[in-house]
């Protein structure tokens, strides 16, 4: 207890250190090396990318940006961030691009330990993600879908199944989300439909979201001019 006590003392007192030193007019300070890495581990897993999920009538889409920053410089325009996981479950991720890869793999192996049954693998994986001295510190948050269950897995052992169809994770989360579910008002629009055109709204709102859109999709009938329209989007 006192040791805790001593520890936060401390970071308290770099942050008001940090901060005299931006007061100052010193803006070329790294504030977190001055707090630590303790202090802010895991805090921002998710910063920087955009992946949303619609579900809607037999449809379901996931469907991620393709930027991949770095401090306050784009390191790469097109980062594939959806993934097909066999012929009847996608993926997106948000956060650390090797993390993401090996959650990959784990959630792999659970779907062969338990094949057809995404809910109860994605349970095993977040716990395997909490309590595994390795896994416990990747930092990256997921959406895994198939033709009957959207669920948001995190580090924190959370398995997260949406109310209305509609997932969105990273930095400009919660702009796609916003707009996904206003589009769900609208009659005759399909999942495709809705997270392309809440993806465009996500992207000119968030600095970390670009518009090169990447997409995989279960069921229905796939407009080919949507298609069409996101493969256009990414750079050659």
């Amino acid at each position: 207890m006192f040791r805790a006590l001593r520890a936060s003392q401390r970071n308290a007192s770099r942050l008001l250190q940090a901060t005299k030193i931006i007061a100052e007019g010193d803006m070329t300070v790294n504030v977190a090396s001055q707090l630590g890495d303790s202090c802010l581990s895991g805090s921002q897993p998710a910063r920087g990318t955009t992946v949303l999920c619609v579900r809607r009538g037999d449809q379901v889409v996931i469907m991620a940006d393709g930027q991949a920053t770095q401090g306050s410089q784009i390191a790469k325009p097109n980062v594939l961030k959806v993934r097909r996981i066999g012929k009847n479950v996608i993926t997106g991720f948000a956060g650390s691009t090797g993390d993401a890869f090996t959650l990959f793999e784990e959630l792999e192996k659970k779907l062969t330990l338990y094949p057809d049954q995404l809910t109860r693998a994605a349970v095993a994986m977040a716990k395997d993600w909490r309590t595994d001295k390795y896994l416990r510190k990747l930092e990256a948050s997921m959406i895994v879908a198939d033709a009957t269950e959207s669920l948001n897995i995190t580090g924190n052992g959370d398995v997260l199944s949406p109310h209305d169809g509609i997932l969105s994770i990273g930095s400009g989360g919660a702009f796609a989300g916003a707009a996904a579910r206003a589009l769900m008002d609208i009659d005759g629009l399909d999942a495709m439909t809705i997270a392309k055109k809440a993806m465009n709204i996500a992207a000119d709102a968030d600095i970390y979201t670009n518009h090169n859109f990447r997409h995989e999709v279960i069921g229905g009938q796939v407009d080919p001019s949507a298609e069409s329209a996101a493969a256009e989007s990414i750079p050659k």
